[in-house]
């Protein structure tokens, strides 16, 4: 007659236990062709973060812009037809615009400014992108963008009278551009060297390690010395998505995944300085600009970027906090 009462008490108790994390494919696409040094580094991370949640976790990868560019990418991920994608700062700035702060033009000198005023920042940022319904695990260095042109750049003067590219809906670039009294010709990614070739433009921003992949380093015979803005590249998840995994997997998630684009960080640092190297060593001449006419530069396009705030393409008291910051590290002794 106990045997009932034991059965019953032995199936509430088994309902009762945890149910085990439920296993998730997260669906990602990204630009970067497979076999790259960035796709290596991603699955590396995505094997990790599978073996320590024992499956729990799986990453697929679509690599190359198989699932088109930027805009495409976040179409299908609001469609559901993907969980994330990787992006570049222009990329971001359709989800959460004050993620263009980091590379506006002439903002940084040295990337010992970039360092001290990322270790301050990049929290903040990536709350922000969680706001706007993404979640970042942070973000990976892809160097300094100077000007590259077939002719020496030293002046305002001289870019001026440049054929410039300008990145397709980058409004930023532009407006910095026609700030300088220039008129930017825009061209999507994969149109510059066609671009380069055919005389269509003769002077881009890249940096040293994109200029050899991208081959436009055999249509350049110049380099302006001057950082002309800071270029880097996250990998972001709908949130709404990345609720749905256990909060301990997610922790693991975090973890593995932020190393990870700390080593990238710290790889592609180290390839900008080789690339540099290779550049001159083919020829190509850096030209410094002088004080005075960095001086001016940084005067005018300071002036549009402070105008692009007070429209809205970002907040402003969010670059004040940087430039904050660019203050104390530009007046320690």
């Amino acid at each position: 007659m106990r045997t009932k009462p034991l059965i019953s008490l032995t199936l509430i108790s088994v309902l009762l236990l945890p149910l085990p994390a439920a296993a998730v494919t997260l669906k990602i696409a990204t630009l970067a062709p497979d076999g790259t040094s960035w796709m290596k580094a991603l699955r590396s991370g995505a094997k990790e973060v599978e073996e320590k949640t024992a499956g729990r976790i799986k990453m697929r990868f679509y690599p190359g812009g198989v699932m088109g560019n930027d805009n495409s990418m976040l179409r299908k991920i609001r469609a559901g037809q993907l969980h994330g994608c990787t992006l570049t700062g222009g990329g971001l700035a359709s989800i959460y615009p004050d993620s263009q702060i980091y590379s506006l033009p002439f903002l940084f000198r040295s990337f010992e400014e970039v360092d001290y005023v990322r270790e301050r920042m990049d929290a903040t940022f990536l709350q922000g992108l969680e706001k706007a319904g993404f979640v970042s695990f942070g973000f990976s260095e892809a160097g300094f963008a100077y000007l590259m042109s077939q002719n020496p750049l030293r002046q305002v003067e001289d870019l001026r009278a440049q054929k410039v590219w300008a990145p397709e809906g980058d409004q930023i670039s532009y407006t910095a551009f026609e700030a300088l009294g220039v008129s930017p010709i825009p061209l999507p990614l994969t149109d510059v060297l066609t671009g380069l070739q055919t005389g269509l433009i003769d002077t881009v921003g890249t940096s040293p390690v994109g200029a050899i992949a991208l081959q436009w380093h055999t249509k350049v015979k110049y380099l302006a010395d001057t950082p002309l803005l800071y270029l880097y590249a996250t990998l972001v998840v709908k949130k709404k998505v990345f609720d749905r995994i256990d909060a301990g997997d997610q922790k693991i998630m975090r973890e593995v995944m932020a190393k990870i684009f700390e080593q990238i960080s710290v790889q592609n640092r180290n390839d900008n300085h080789g690339a540099r190297e290779a550049l001159q060593n083919q020829g190509i001449r850096f030209i410094v600009p002088t004080e005075k006419d960095l001086v001016q530069w940084r005067k005018v396009v300071r002036g549009a970027v402070d105008k692009m705030g007070r429209e809205g393409l970002y907040s402003p008291a969010l670059l004040e906090t940087l430039r904050g910051h660019l203050q104390s590290f530009r007046g320690k002794p």
